[in-house]
């Protein structure tokens, strides 16, 4: 099981387990983690998966994905250097202990 933690605006720390192979947003989703609203199920149609990646992940979860930079202008949060749609952060074991940081606004 691989362990990621989710950052709310306040500081606040959520720490899941996560399945190989689920989105980072299926995560969040499945484990009822505040501030993921993922309306369009993770089809990159919505920017309400939203998030920063920790500094310290940013070269372990790559680049953007085709049409991911296009989906993130929409996103009402902030747009920064490690801003990802997390339903395109895959879950591996490389990833353990990920952190990822939520936005002040979602959707």
């Amino acid at each position: 099981m691989v362990q990621i933690t989710f950052v709310q605006p306040d500081g606040s720390r959520t720490t899941v387990d996560a399945d190989v192979g689920a989105s980072v947003m299926e995560t969040a989703v499945n484990n009822g983690v505040e501030g993921i609203f993922a309306e369009c199920g993770g089809a990159m149609m919505c920017a309400t998966c939203h998030c920063y990646v920790d500094d310290a992940w940013s070269e372990k979860t790559g680049s953007r994905n085709d049409g991911e930079e296009e989906m993130l202008e929409c996103a009402a949060g902030e747009l920064r250097g490690t801003s990802r749609l997390s339903c395109q952060l895959k879950v591996s074991g490389e990833l353990d202990g990920l952190v990822v940081h939520l936005p002040e606004e979602q959707g």
